[in-house]
């Protein structure tokens, strides 16, 4: 079952999270009907999205990943928010790419060059906006490189999806480790130095180690414990109301355009649910 926990170690001068998200990775490539390769793509980014949006401080805050790229896949979107909850998509689930000479998953090679845009609304009149180039395009490392230069926050991070031979998800999860301020040197080089010689995420939960020992391992510290946990979940909030209120937004001269069909069809970017409205729901919102 999928998990989240927070943790600290090192006296309180280190924040750990770490999940698994396989099942809520799987319900989004069965939602979407994902190849491998975006299934590993966008898997990695509704991880961070729970990572990051679990991290949010008020019920109500909502968190947007968005991944823009020259690649096939386009554009990568997800929302998230403090209740572990997330949803997203792929502009092409099918995008595809020669794997890696490691014979891995080519993410990169589907996404290509661009940006990536982290936006925090928090019930102020404008949300926070943050936005860098991508580094590498493999996620991870692109979200590193974002708490560096936005949030001048000391951050790694871990991501990975393993994708079954019949394109299912077998295991999927992350960690995401930030330094407090005037960590002493040694404790920095100390968990560099695990993160450097340790497995990957995903062959960590192959072999059945938990999260709490996952947390332990990588922090290089047995006396780090936990303080949260949380039950993540790929979770779509759509409604016939919300899609209304996304109709009405496109202005005067499209909804009458709209209201001359006799059914008009809307679909759900994120659970791909459809709503309908009648000529005459389409004529009611021009008035």
């Amino acid at each position: 079952m999928d998990q989240l926990i927070k943790c600290m170690s090192h006296v309180d001068m280190v924040k750990i999270s770490v999940i698994e998200s396989t099942e809520l990775v799987e319900e989004a490539r069965k939602i979407h009907g994902l190849n491998p390769t975006p299934t590993a793509a966008l898997g990695r980014l509704l991880t961070m999205g729970v990572l990051m949006g679990t991290m949010m401080k008020n019920e109500t805050d909502k968190l947007t990943l968005q991944i823009l790229g020259d690649g096939p896949a386009h554009q990568l979107l997800v929302s998230a928010n403090q209740q572990g909850h997330v949803k997203g998509y792929i502009s092409d689930p099918f995008a595809e790419a020669p794997l890696k000479e490691n014979g891995k998953l080519n993410v990169s090679g589907i996404i290509g060059k661009g940006s990536l845009n982290v936006i925090q609304d928090v019930g102020l009149k404008e949300p926070y906006v943050g936005n860098v180039p991508l580094q590498t395009s493999e996620i991870a490392e692109d979200f590193a490189y974002y708490y560096a230069v936005s949030e001048q926050i000391p951050t790694a991070v871990a991501l990975g999806v393993l994708v079954n031979p019949d394109g299912s998800v077998k295991k999927a999860g992350g960690y995401l480790i930030q330094i407090m301020p005037d960590t002493p040197e040694q404790i920095i080089a100390l968990i560099e130095n695990r993160i450097k010689e340790a497995p990957s995420m995903t062959e960590m939960l192959e072999k059945n180690m938990t999260l709490s020992e996952i947390a332990c391992y990588i922090s290089d510290d047995l006396a780090t414990y936990q303080v949260e946990e949380m039950k993540p979940k790929y979770q779509c909030d759509c409604s016939k109301e919300r899609m209304k209120e996304a109709i009405m937004s496109i202005g005067k001269q499209d909804l009458m355009e709209l209201a001359e069909d006799e059914v008009t069809e809307i679909q759900c970017h994120f659970c791909n649910k459809k709503y309908q409205f009648s000529k005459s729901e389409i004529l009611e919102m021009l008035q």
